[in-house]
């Protein structure tokens, strides 16, 4: 039923005629508000701003994942666009999302496509054409129970590219993938397969993430029972638990010199790997701690809990947001002996407005800061609610210099951001997001970006109309020349300074 619904869509809309003919997106409509909104920013760099841990084993920051590092922070201590004569550039994949982009050390964004009605696909693609120079099919399964299409992303949607330039994918099949480059640097190629149908259900159970630790060993998560599991890249051995309850893993999450950090759709977790020679490799939990959970799967979310990968601050923090109404941000101390007098919860700030709230998204950290992006309202882009408008709202709240509370900076009321995983650069000052107003004529899609310092809009730039520039949880990427990109339902966009 669901393939045949995409399928249908895609033809409504042109797009898989028009792919065969045309490289660039089919833009199905005219906004009826300004084309380019805001002036040029000028740059105004953070000072002293945070360098997240390197983990050894993944490509140097900020090009390794989709969250940039293995603190989970979103951020870039390189240039985006300023909104100065914006040019956009389009490139039209048909079926296809690719949600998560990297960058190898050659600049070329490595990306895993996953698709409905197709098989997921890992590719290179040329940053400046934005064509695919190689492709590789990845293994496809079916959906399991309960798991909206549009929602599953598993299958490659979170994957690292290594400290050697290659890739590791997670597949729905519940490999493991290490995949290099070929001789020639140009061919995708499968090096290694790590089977873990061993340790997961087939029928049920998904890897959601796999990361490494410090020490070069593979964590990976399920959503569904919420398994946490290692592999030792070097010997295959997979040790595993299962968390208590009825309990999901739906995100991706950060790895820190310290340990692993895991939220679940009722509690964060710290964990380490054992290092007992009867246990060796086995996770195990540091601590734990519930946060606060209205019980509603609200309008965006995948379940009734935290939307967000766990970000990682300087100094000893961690932060999710909860699942209250209405949601806060959520900073505990990470240390695992706490001194007398304090708490692993550091905060909890509530932000946007209570029955409008949600997030899907993880946070933007840097220094003591984190930005939160509202999600409330999001639909299925294939379903009858498709058009619905989230609700607007971006926040920022900074951990007190005494580390004894939290402040809500600002909150940006205006702009809608209805999936984007959203990016920060140092250089600038900006936030980048992606953003769809409320244009009553028209369903059309804006570059965004807000003042990090002020939370004000700075500019908008029209990207395009209808389902092909719909994101659908896809996150932004700023490349190494300042590019930034981004996957959407028709393909890839990109947008860039002009001369």
């Amino acid at each position: 039923m669901r393939v045949v619904t995409f399928a249908a869509a895609m033809l409504a809309t042109g797009v898989l005629a028009a792919s065969a003919s045309a490289a660039e997106i089919p833009d199905t409509g005219t906004p009826s508000i300004p084309e380019y909104q805001g002036a040029p920013a000028v740059k105004n760099p953070l000072r002293n701003p945070t360098k997240p841990g390197r983990n050894p084993h993944m490509a140097p920051n900020p090009d390794s994942n989709i969250h940039n590092d293995t603190w989970m922070t979103d951020a870039y201590n390189r240039r985006g666009p300023l909104g100065r004569d914006p040019q956009q550039d389009s490139y039209s994949y048909p079926s296809s999302l690719c949600g998560s982009l990297a960058f190898d050390s050659e600049g070329r964004i490595v990306t895993v496509c996953p698709s409905i009605p197709l098989a997921p696909q890992a590719r290179i693609i040329d940053p400046e054409t934005l064509a695919p120079i190689d492709t590789l099919d990845l293994p496809n399964a079916a959906n399991p129970p309960n798991t909206k299409p549009y929602q599953n992303f598993s299958g490659g949607g979170y994957f690292f590219l290594d400290d050697r330039d290659r890739m590791w994918i997670p597949t729905k099949t519940d490999h493991i993938l290490r995949v290099g480059f070929g001789s020639d640097g140009d061919t995708l190629t499968i090096e290694r397969d790590y089977d873990l149908t061993g340790a997961l259900d087939e029928d049920t159970e998904r890897i959601t993430s796999a990361l490494p630790d410090y020490d070069g060993l593979i964590w990976f998560v399920s959503k569904q029972n919420a398994k946490i599991g290692t592999l030792d890249p070097k010997t295959g051995e997979i040790k595993k638990i299962r968390l208590d309850g009825d309990e999901e893993i739906e995100n991706s999450f950060s790895v820190a010199s310290d340990g692993v950090y895991v939220v679940s759709n009722k509690r964060m977790y710290r964990l380490k790997a054992r290092n007992s020679t009867r246990q060796e490799n086995r996770p195990r939990i540091v601590w734990q701690a519930r946060y606060p959970n209205s019980g509603i799967v609200k309008p965006s979310q995948v379940d009734a809990g935290s939307g967000t990968t766990p970000t990682n601050l300087a100094g000893g923090y961690v932060a999710i947001t909860d699942n209250a109404d209405p949601m806060h941000v959520v900073v505990y101390r990470t240390a695992n002996e706490l001194r007398k007098n304090q708490h692993r919860v550091v905060c909890k700030v509530p932000v946007f407005k209570r029955g409008r709230s949600a997030t899907e998204n993880s946070l933007i950290g840097s220094k003591r800061s984190v930005i939160v992006e509202n999600n409330y309202g999001y639909q299925d882009p294939f379903g009858p609610d498709s058009g619905a408008v989230t609700e607007a709202g971006f926040a920022r709240v900074d951990v007190d210099r005494d580390g004894r509370g939290c402040s809500k900076r600002w909150t940006n009321e205006e702009v809608r951001s209805p999936t984007v995983v959203p990016k920060m650069s140092t250089k600038t000052g900006l936030i980048y997001t992606y953003s769809r107003p409320d244009d009553p004529l028209n369903q059309g899609y804006f570059w965004t970006a807000i003042d990090y310092r002020t939370g004000a809009t700075a500019w908008m730039q029209y990207a395009g109309s209808g389902l092909l520039f719909n994101n659908n949880y896809a996150g932004l990427a700023l490349g190494p020349d300042g590019t930034a990109y981004l996957g959407v339902i028709g393909g890839m966009i990109a947008l860039r300074d002009g001369e």
